[in-house]
């Protein structure tokens, strides 16, 4: 519904000036509410008309006074026309505060969003950040976009206007129009929180429109190779030099836990070689920054060697683009009689399980190889595969014969 709005001029006549001048205020109304301001003109009482709000004559002071309120009414009505465009509600507030300079653009939510991934950007390409979490701080604002405008037809949304509904509104946005799951909604929900967190520590937002809203990651299966997959891997016919090269690159994440794109952007100055005559990898993990100590096994030095000197800008691995590799390996998988959908990071998964757990390597040690800020973080890789359960309970039972109490008892 169009608001009912107007602009009027009035002279302050209480207030006379030493030249005899008083000050000329303004008044807009919107919809029976009003706010003043002063136009930061004054003109003599004697040649001021209060019925056209303007001044009367031909006199030089009295064209360029009309001129300059000309040029306010003009610039109020602009400040109107773009804040009902653009929130879908107006005030007379507002608009007094817009045309006063005093309205806060920047602190809505896409222009803090915007400010925030232009910065983040930087960042990524400094190698500071990964592209996966670059690219999905991309996507939450290409969502948030699309729902202020489905939602409430607004092209952004003020800082100060949102509240609990909007969160909650944006959850279900997710779940039914773009059908995400539940664990994805609360990845996508994080960076909104980021976003407010900013703006409460900025003191543009006082209250947390996250205060009543509840969400918590569900627990996933999340899948590895087991002994049987990576023999079938490492033995499997291959058809061509493209399949062996992503075949080893896989093989090199399962037994050194790297990241894709940690592997990717491992140098040769990562290599080192310290008091145990054995060469390991040093470096910090892109996604956290923690630092990685992993001493390299057998295949994965094997891998370094066949391909030395073919990575480049100074590379130990020659690493095609994620979507390449991602194809590839499920090429390979099939190739090899691996009735399994891969993902890259299911590499992780495998060192952290197969390769670690199971051969009963330190949770904590594990830890410190994944580059995990905490062990929580690792204990959602950690499974206890059948053949180490096993192992496990014959020991246990071993033990248990050795004590008397327990062993050669009839029940």
């Amino acid at each position: 519904m169009k608001s009912t709005f107007s602009t009027i001029f009035y002279l302050k006549r209480q207030t006379v000036k030493a030249d005899g001048t008083s000050p000329i205020m303004g008044r807009i109304t919107i919809d029976g509410t009003q706010t003043q301001f002063s136009c930061k003109l004054t003109v003599d009482a004697k040649i001021w008309d209060a019925k056209t709000g303007r001044a009367t004559g031909r006199s030089t002071v009295a064209l360029e006074t009309n001129r300059m309120l000309d040029k306010i009414r003009v610039k109020i009505n602009s400040h109107y026309h773009e804040i009902m465009d653009r929130d879908n509600y107006v005030t007379a507030e507002k608009v007094k505060n817009a045309f006063l300079g005093l309205e806060h653009r920047q602190y809505t939510l896409l222009k803090v969003f915007e400010r925030y991934n232009e910065d983040y950007e930087k960042l990524y390409n400094a190698g500071m950040k990964a592209k996966s979490s670059y690219s999905k701080y991309l996507t939450v604002y290409k969502h948030l976009k699309e729902f202020i405008q489905q939602r409430y037809r607004m092209s952004d949304i003020a800082l100060k206007e949102l509240t609990p509904a909007f969160i909650t509104d944006f959850d279900m946005f997710l779940r039914v129009d773009k059908r995400c799951c539940n664990n994805t909604v609360w990845i996508y929900t994080c960076p909104l929180r980021t976003m407010v967190t900013i703006a409460m520590n900025n003191g543009w937002l006082t209250r947390d429109p996250f205060c009543d809203y509840e969400i918590q990651k569900e627990d996933t299966e999340r899948g590895f190779l087991t002994r049987e997959e990576i023999n079938l891997l490492i033995n499997g016919k291959l058809k061509n030099a493209k399949q062996e090269l992503v075949r080893d690159l896989f093989l090199f994440c399962c037994f050194t836990g790297l990241s894709f794109t940690d592997m990717r952007n491992l140098k040769e100055e990562n290599l080192r070689t310290y008091f145990d005559d054995h060469l390991w990898i040093y470096m910090h993990r892109q996604k956290t920054g923690v630092q990685s100590n992993i001493r390299l096994l057998d295949i994965p030095l094997q891998i370094i060697e066949k391909y030395r000197g073919l990575g480049k800008e100074g590379k130990v691995l020659p690493v095609p683009s994620y979507m390449n590799c991602l194809y590839g390996i499920n090429a390979v998988a099939k190739r090899c009689s691996i009735n399994k959908r891969l993902t890259w990071h299911q590499s992780r998964h495998t060192m952290a399980t197969e390769i670690c757990l199971t051969n009963n390597v330190p949770i904590e040690t594990v830890s410190s190889i994944l580059g995990h800020k905490s062990i929580k973080t690792t204990q959602i890789y950690a499974k206890i595969t059948k053949k180490k359960l096993n192992r496990d309970m014959e020991n246990l039972s071993a033990q248990l014969d050795n004590i008397q109490e327990y062993s050669n008892v009839a029940i």
